[in-house]
């Protein structure tokens, strides 16, 4: 078998390819639904080498979430910086959520919970709290579009906690994970704005509907 380029440039290339490739992939089939053997034969190399890279497929899924994480968090970062107005930038993350959801089989939230460390990383990444997003949260304030009068860092963590339970509940059993994520997402942005800020999420939930 002819093998990628195995030097150290080559080797790391290979290792952000399969991580990006092998993500899409879990979410698309579930995790369950994909082998070591599948991704080896996938970019033509050995199980051994794909070993050496990743000591187990936990460990691969691992660096999948935390490049998720990663490439969510530049997202946000860039919208931050080309918008101002923190409402749209908001929706627009939203948005984003629901279509990546659209895109991943159930049966991915239903394995994860049988990789303890992939899950624990997927929680961790859900559940920053950081200054970044608190002064994002004010910003918001300052331009009328969320109340003055909420404690965004204990709502930041309650919203955060309701999405835990989305993902180890049966909830979805009886309704569809969207349905959940959509009501869970849409009533705390409704409870921390303004009337300005409603009207904006109000138009944002028409359009998006009559697009869908």
């Amino acid at each position: 078998m002819n093998e990628p380029d195995r030097q150290p440039a080559g080797r790391q290339r290979l290792r952000e390819e399969i991580t990006e490739q092998a993500g899409q992939l879990f979410a698309r089939q579930g995790i369950r639904g994909v082998t070591m053997d599948d991704i080896a034969t996938k970019f033509g190399i050995s199980k051994r080498t794909l070993y050496e890279m990743f000591s187990d497929k936990e460990n691969l899924l691992v660096e999948c979430i935390r490049h998720d994480i990663r490439r969510e968090e530049d997202y946000m970062r860039r919208q931050c910086a080309n918008q101002v107005n923190v409402m749209e930038v908001l929706l627009k993350r939203y948005q984003r959520s629901i279509e990546r959801f659209h895109a991943t089989n159930k049966k991915f939230f239903e394995d994860i919970q049988k990789y303890p460390r992939a899950y624990e990383c997927l929680k961790n990444g859900n559940n920053r709290t950081t200054e970044e997003a608190l002064n994002f949260f004010k910003e918001g304030v300052r331009q009328g579009y969320f109340r003055a009068d909420v404690n965004f860092a204990i709502a930041g963590q309650l919203v955060r906690a309701q999405i835990d339970v989305l993902m180890e509940s049966d909830l979805c059993k009886t309704f569809s994970f969207l349905d959940v994520y959509d009501s869970i997402m849409l009533t705390f942005l409704r409870g921390i704005s303004t009337p300005k800020g409603a009207a904006a999420l109000e138009t944002f939930i028409q359009n998006y509907r009559n697009q869908s």
